[in-house]
């Protein structure tokens, strides 16, 4: 009897002994529990919305109505096309699902019931049409820091931006915005505010920061009215200012990057491919809405897939309930209409290296024997002062339009609480398959390994070794990035580097400039400069570096990525002559990559 007494406790005393370390928090979308990491506590996938699938498919998303009973979850991620850059891999010609409204919380390990700590509300980059929280471990800046790290996913592509009558002439209220993934996030923050106290978060301490994408749906937030007071900081991190009206999104009168795929082409490809006996559905707003609440994902993705990599889709749309009809650059310089609170933005030295490194028109592919026997490659620039001129120019020109214009504007809307930064680290590796400090430099989005100290964000072992060596210089620059982040979000103000740099504030003058420099220790500090669309196009026109053709490349470029098309108003300041049409057909001429 003693010995079948003691079997059964072999079976049960582990099992007690697990629930009883089990730690849970009690949400208003129901009971969550921790998974111990090395560094933190994680509560993964939690719902903060309903999933917006049927009936709510292309509206605002709704609070979840009764708790549900949270475990983790596979692949919750928004519907996209595969991607092995900042996305997820695939053999399909799209993954993900519309059931993605979920996110993740990192907390220190430690009693957090007891404590009050700043929130860090992450948004993930992938130009709005792709990506997923998943990405990003925060667990040691959380644990490091004492913050708690909120990373979300929210709709994306044309499930989370999508415009049409069919849609909106026939709903009420925010379900009228075309700005779906926008509102999502905004209810993510409503989530934080009536649950992060439980976690031991501060509720009326929100910095929000985001990258890419994540740093344009960060500026957005600051001119949206159905944010105020969700948050009180906010770090937009290589953002832009891109929006478009509704009429364009809907059906442009002239042609540009995203025209083909306005939904009104769209739903008349769909209409087109479905069965002939639809066409008489053309005008019929009514019969088209039915197609688009019953017709499947995937079905209704397809065409959006099969776009080429010169063309985009319409997204954050100037709508009147979410954005601004003026839009978002304007609005951000309106007193009337932007959340002042205290605001960080930056970018990278080499923004567009991430492209240029792998466009065939830049960069080739060699094999040596052994190469060939190993199968490794040797990537060589094919012309590496056009190479450098096309990043300078275009890097150069993100920093205007996601800087300099963004922090100017909201000076002029009265917020003094300003900073700006340059991301400069490169002490990547030169090995004989390619020099990866010149290929690579500081390209977009290689700052976010070191501000979350987690190398696996670049897709892990070999690559984070090859692009992030172990090195004190590494150390350095992730060390005080972490720092200046989350003192930020402590304080309101960046503070102080360990080698006694102040982050000193943003004043646009005349004169200069400022922002700080970061990089490894030495080169570490405050900079300043006077750069504009105008002394910029003139710096290019005398560029040996380029023909003729390049630098009329260059300069639509300039002019037409990374926020609104100001092209027509700035190209009359080049005294050379520029055609729109040769240059569009150049960069659809040359529009292909080299998989690695």
């Amino acid at each position: 009897m003693k010995f079948i007494l003691f079997i059964i406790l072999g079976f049960l005393l582990p099992s007690f002994l697990l629930a009883s370390n089990n730690i849970s928090v009690n949400t208003t979308s129901g009971i969550v529990y921790a998974k111990k990491t090395k560094n933190a506590l994680v509560f993964e996938d939690i719902p903060y919305a309903q999933p917006p699938i049927g009936n709510l498919r292309w509206k605002a998303p709704k609070e979840i109505s009764e708790q549900i009973k949270i475990l983790p979850k596979e692949n919750n991620f928004c519907i996209q096309r595969p991607s092995n850059l900042g996305g997820v891999e695939g053999d399909n010609f799209y993954v993900g699902s519309e059931d993605c409204l979920y996110l993740d919380i990192f907390l220190p390990k430690m009693n957090f019931r007891e404590k009050n700590l700043p929130v860090m509300f992450w948004i993930h980059g992938g130009g709005n049409t792709s990506g997923l929280k998943d990405l990003y471990d925060f667990s040691k800046m959380a644990s490091k820091h004492d913050v708690i790290v909120v990373r979300i996913n929210y709709r994306l592509g044309p499930f989370g931006w999508f415009t049409h009558p069919s849609i909106q002439d026939y709903q009420n209220g925010e379900d009228k915005t075309s700005n779906f993934g926008t509102l999502d996030i905004v209810m993510a923050l409503k989530w934080v505010k009536n649950n992060i106290n439980s976690f031991g978060g501060d509720a009326s301490n929100v910095t929000i920061f985001g990258e890419s994408a994540g740093g344009h749906n960060v500026l957005s937030l600051l001119v949206s009215k159905k944010a105020k007071g969700l948050f009180h900081k906010a770090i937009s991190m290589s953002g832009y200012t891109t929006s478009i009206s509704t009429t364009d999104a809907y059906s442009p009168s002239k042609e540009s990057s995203t025209s083909k795929f306005s939904s009104q082409n769209v739903v008349n490809q769909i209409i087109k491919r479905k069965d002939k006996e639809l066409n008489h559905i053309k005008d019929n707003h009514k019969k088209i809405r039915e197609m688009l609440l019953n017709i499947p994902a995937e079905e209704f993705f397809q065409i959006y897939a099969e776009r080429e990599p010169y063309e985009e889709i319409p997204l954050l749309t100037s709508d009147g309930i979410v954005i601004p009809k003026i839009g978002l650059r304007k609005s951000l310089s309106d007193s009337s209409k932007v959340n002042i609170v205290p605001t960080i933005a930056g970018s990278n030295r080499d923004e567009v290296k991430l492209w240029l490194g792998t466009a065939s028109y830049f960069v080739d592919l060699n094999f040596s024997l052994i190469g060939s026997i190993l199968n490794i490659p040797k990537v060589e620039l094919i012309n590496e002062d056009s190479f450098e001129a096309f990043n300078y120019y275009r890097s150069t020109a993100w920093k205007i339009r996601g800087v300099d214009v963004p922090l100017k504007s909201l000076a002029y809307a009265g917020n003094n609480n300003l900073y700006a930064y340059r991301y400069d680290w490169d002490d990547h590796r030169r090995l004989v398959v390619a020099d990866f400090k010149k290929l690579i430099g500081a390209a977009h989005a290689t700052e976010i390994p070191l501000l979350a100290g987690n190398n696996d964000l670049v897709g892990g072992y070999p690559l984070s070794d090859l692009i992030y060596p172990p090195s004190f210089s590494k150390r350095f620059t992730s060390k005080n990035m972490m720092r200046f982040w989350t003192t930020f979000a402590k304080t309101g103000t960046p503070g102080i580097s360990s080698n006694a740099i102040k982050w000193e504030k943003y004043f646009p003058s005349a004169q200069e400039s400022k922002y700080i420099i970061l990089d490894k220790r030495k080169n570490l500090k405050m900079a300043s400069d006077i750069i504009s669309f105008e002394s910029l196009t003139y710096e290019l026109q005398n560029d040996r570096r380029l023909s003729d053709l390049e630098k009329c490349v260059v300069l639509l470029q300039m002019f037409t990525y990374v926020g609104d098309d100001i092209y027509d108003e700035n190209i009359k300041n080049y005294p050379d002559k520029c055609s729109r049409e040769e240059s569009l057909n150049f960069l659809i001429d040359n529009a292909s990559y080299i998989d690695y």
